[in-house]
């Protein structure tokens, strides 16, 4: 069985279980990415948030958002699929700033994050990407879209993104 995987510039065919290879490389690199390192000095006065990791636990796997401060923005699943490059079109990168606000606003909602476990099936898990260390918070994805848990907010602004990164994508793929 082949799985596909895609990105903003085109596709490219993993065999097997490559694609959950490329995923778990892909965001390992996030969960250790240095933001001074990347170009995402903290300022004086600036956001405590540089980064921030919607994760979605599906049936098929985990859908995980990852959006920074410099714009980069990408989805991947686990099962091999995804959007990366999402940082060069204006919709996405206005939709990331108002989804990285959201993270920062609700960071009093968030805990220091206690490892790098996947959420499991129905399971949302917000991850902050600040300057003193990541902090996450979980919940049900149902009582995230019906607005029962505090974290509903970060939840819709990451879905925004998730909104504009296939606006992108459908938009590449009639273009073929």
């Amino acid at each position: 069985m082949r799985r596909k995987h895609k990105d903003s510039n085109g596709g490219k065919s993993m065999p097997g279980d490559r694609g959950a290879d490329v995923y778990a490389g892909l965001r390992e690199q996030i969960l250790r990415l240095d933001p001074a390192t990347a170009g995402m000095s903290q300022r004086p006065g600036g956001p405590i948030v540089w980064g921030a990791l919607m994760e979605m636990g599906y049936p098929n796997g985990v859908a995980t958002i990852v959006a920074l401060a410099d714009g980069t923005t990408s989805m991947y699943t686990s099962s091999g699929g995804g959007i990366i490059g999402g940082g060069g079109h204006r919709a996405v990168v206005t939709a990331t700033h108002a989804f990285l606000e959201s993270v920062a606003d609700h960071a009093g909602e968030l805990r220091p994050d206690p490892g790098e476990a996947l959420p499991s099936l129905g399971q949302v898990i917000i991850r902050a990407l600040t300057y003193s260390g990541r902090l996450s918070g979980q919940a049900p994805e149902d009582d995230l879209g019906n607005r029962r848990h505090p974290l509903a907010p970060v939840f819709y602004a990451g879905q925004e993104v998730i909104t504009q990164l296939r606006l992108i994508d459908e938009a590449r793929t009639a273009g073929r």
